[in-house]
């Protein structure tokens, strides 16, 4: 039962209502209770007050103890209350006179018994009966006690004690009705509480049962579904919100994957039936010259270094995206390293004639994977210069700007139609009706300039295709001068 959200979110409701219920009940009680002491305690100072006042004036016109005995009795017949018990005492603690020896003026369900008189708790209360304002203290007796306070009064000379006593039973009959309405009440209002918390947890998680409903029948081959979002301001509609994004992620991640690997085939094939087709030839023809056999192998080999190339880069991403390439970091002077490259790639430009430029600021040390740095140089030069008509010009720059370093390569090719500028850096993407090929040309797979943004992006740095017109194209890269390798 407890493996339901609801039911955990209904005990742990219960348990803490419950807490904060006994807690304030207790609170209550107390409070309740020493308001009810503090009024008694009041009562009894106003009784004996009052009741001293009555018998000084009831004195008067009678002298000596006996005189004292009768202004006591007509006192006490003033100031009857019931539940209420009043004693004057001599000195020595010898009753006078009490309101016990008077008829009762109500019927109550507290018995008074004289013998509380000679109690210890009531001879106590009686030594340490001062003047003014009295001394209050609790006697046992009766069904829950007395509360009553002690004071010692002079008429004629002669001291004598007065003791109001009254009783607690109505008191703690109110603290049990109390008590006894917390019993009832508290369990009542839990159960409540915990029906009405199972029915608003139930409803509360309406919305993630139907996203699992909903989310239980997704999969790859329905990824374009989407959870139904009712508030989108509420934590549940922020979690649907997160989870639609992350199949929108997994969407976009697939499609990535299924265009890839229909590409890769698209281009794994061409050079495969190329091989297949020149071996079927030459094999078909036993007759063929010792020249013919030499053009077929020549062919053969040109192919099989495509498509060594091919899987080669394959393998570079594949191993890229699963973050397993080995990065080897070191310091290297990127001037140099970019002088280099150019003066390997104009072997690439002379048949086409076009004019390679070198421009770069000294010294520009840096720290990085020389051999992923080359690779990145090569891919985005033998990108300007393969796409660059004969007799154009393809420069590189290289500057340091603030903590980066910004390489520049800038070719005057026809430029990138805008449409297609924002998928420039896709695997396997080639504008080749905007940059087409010369006849004859085998070209690339269309990988290269993913592989150089990676190359970019591991070094913590970007590959960006700054413009493209019909004047010719600029990609940028931009690298740390302090890689975090």
């Amino acid at each position: 039962m407890l493996d339901s959200i609801r039911a955990r979110l209904t005990l742990w409701y219960s348990v803490v209502l419950a807490l904060v219920l006994i807690l304030l009940a207790l609170i209550t009680y107390g409070l309740y209770w020493r308001s009810i002491s503090q009024r008694v305690d009041t009562n009894l100072q106003d009784l004996s007050d009052t009741y001293a006042l009555t018998l000084h004036a009831e004195m008067e016109d009678l002298h000596g103890p006996a005189g004292v005995k009768s202004a006591a009795k007509e006192a006490m017949l003033e100031h009857r209350f019931r539940d209420v018990v009043y004693v004057v005492l001599d000195r020595d603690g010898n009753v006078l006179q009490s309101s016990l020896d008077l008829p009762t003026i109500a019927s109550t369900k507290e018995h008074f018994d004289a013998e509380i008189f000679q109690s210890p708790e009531f001879r106590k209360l009686l030594s340490n009966a001062p003047g003014q304002p009295g001394v209050i203290g609790t006697i046992p007796g009766g069904k829950e006690g007395f509360r009553a306070i002690s004071r010692t009064i002079t008429e004629d000379g002669a001291s004598y004690k007065l003791v109001v006593m009254q009783s607690l039973h109505p008191q703690m009959e109110t603290m049990d009705d109390i008590r006894e309405t917390f019993t009832w009440v508290i369990p009542m209002v839990l159960a409540l509480a915990s029906v009405g918390g199972y029915f608003l947890a139930r409803k509360s998680l309406a919305p993630v049962v139907q996203m699992a409903r909903q989310a239980s029948g997704m999969g790859a081959a329905n990824l374009t579904s989407r959870l139904a979002v009712v508030n989108e301001r509420d934590e549940l509609g922020q979690l649907a919100l997160t989870f639609n994004q992350l199949l929108e992620r997994l969407e976009q991640s697939f499609e990535r994957q299924r265009r890839f690997v229909a590409d890769a085939s698209h281009e794994l094939r061409t050079p495969v039936a190329i091989l297949r087709g020149e071996s079927e030839v030459a094999l078909s023809r036993p007759d063929r010259s010792s020249e013919e056999y030499r053009e077929t192998l020549a062919i053969l080999q040109d192919e099989s270094q495509r498509l060594a190339h091919i899987i080669e880069d394959l393998f570079t991403l594949t191993r890229a995206d699963a973050g397993q390439y080995p990065l080897a970091f070191h310091e290297l002077y990127l001037d140099e390293l970019i002088a280099d490259v150019v003066k390997r790639t104009r072997s690439l430009a002379i048949p086409k004639q076009i004019e390679l430029s070198c421009a770069s600021d000294p010294e520009l040390s840096i720290r990085a994977d020389e051999a992923l740095l080359r690779r990145m140089l090569l891919n985005m030069l033998d990108n300007a210069i393969k796409y660059t008509p004969e007799g154009g010009k393809v420069s590189v720059e290289c500057r340091k700007s603030g903590e980066e370093y910004i390489v520049k390569v800038t070719d005057t090719g026809v430029g990138i139609p805008e449409d297609v500028q924002t998928r420039i850096f896709e695997r396997f993407f080639r504008a080749d009706k905007a940059r087409s090929r010369s006849e004859g040309e085998s070209g690339g797979a269309g990988l290269g300039l993913s592989i150089a943004r990676w190359i970019a992006e591991a070094h913590d740095g970007r590959l960006e295709l700054t413009r493209s017109d019909t004047s010719g194209s600029v990609f940028t890269a931009y690298l740390p001068v302090k890689a975090k390798g």
